[in-house]
């Protein structure tokens, strides 16, 4: 009887164990989708900004000048 009581004993302990471990792997990987969410967003918020930026008459002319000069250095 000795032997059963420890083999349950340790049957409960690797439950919990397991229990605990999924318990942290589920909880993480809602995290994880809602950083991958805010990234997401603060990088097509800066490239809505870049591409505004970009339209403008003046970049469009700095950014031509400085291709030519790049072109004609060589």
């Amino acid at each position: 009887m000795h032997a059963d009581s420890n083999t349950n004993r340790d049957h409960g302990r690797g439950r919990r164990r397991a229990h605990r471990l999924l318990r942290r792997l589920v909880g993480e990987r809602g995290a994880a989708t809602a950083e991958y969410a805010v990234a997401t967003m603060a990088a097509v918020g800066f490239a809505g900004l870049l591409v505004l930026i970009l339209r403008g008459d003046e970049v469009r002319g700095i950014l031509t000048d400085l291709v030519r000069n790049a072109l004609t250095v060589g």
